[in-house]
């Protein structure tokens, strides 16, 4: 059986399905606990965890009596759009398993394809290893130059 949290984006994802212009969910964290018997942190724990901007959504919510929770799903038809979404979720430094797990991200997402993955993984993987034994790079400064490196290959791609 699935967990109650895949269970719970599963519902949540079904909502965008059958939608074409409209990319924003509207939804009561009271309700969609009702709905799956769950307490209400639950949901929360969905929503941070799986809709994130890595993950191509924004979650707007308030909280209270008449609180909502409306996912923003994220459409880049604009390369410009692709870029600057690029460079605020890789940001100034990155490690090698959140550069792991955005690449699948994106892969899910369709914005990269899995060889683009396998290059920018294999590109990314060389430049940490040069700055741990040939440059003795600092940590801080290896993350640095891998984000820079992420960036500017996914970049390229985007404009492609």
């Amino acid at each position: 059986m699935a967990s109650l949290t895949r269970v719970i984006e599963n519902y949540i994802n079904n909502l965008f399905v059958g939608m074409d212009e409209e990319e924003a969910v509207s939804l009561r964290r009271k309700e969609l606990a009702e709905i799956f018997g769950c307490v209400p942190s639950q949901i929360n724990y969905v929503l941070r965890s799986r809709f994130t901007p890595e993950r191509g959504y924004i979650v707007e919510s308030q909280r209270g009596g008449h609180g909502y929770i409306k996912i923003l799903r994220l459409c880049y038809d604009v390369p410009e759009e692709k870029i600057n979404h690029i460079d605020d979720i890789v940001g100034d430094a990155i490690t090698d398993q959140e550069a792991k797990r955005l690449l699948a991200s994106l892969q899910e997402r369709g914005i990269i394809v899995s060889r683009e993955r396998l290059l920018i993984e294999v590109a990314l993987r060389h430049a940490e290893e040069l700055g741990n034994s040939e440059f003795d790079v600092s940590p801080y400064k290896r993350n640095a130059i891998q984000a820079e490196l992420l960036k500017r290959m996914l970049r390229s791609l985007a404009l492609a």
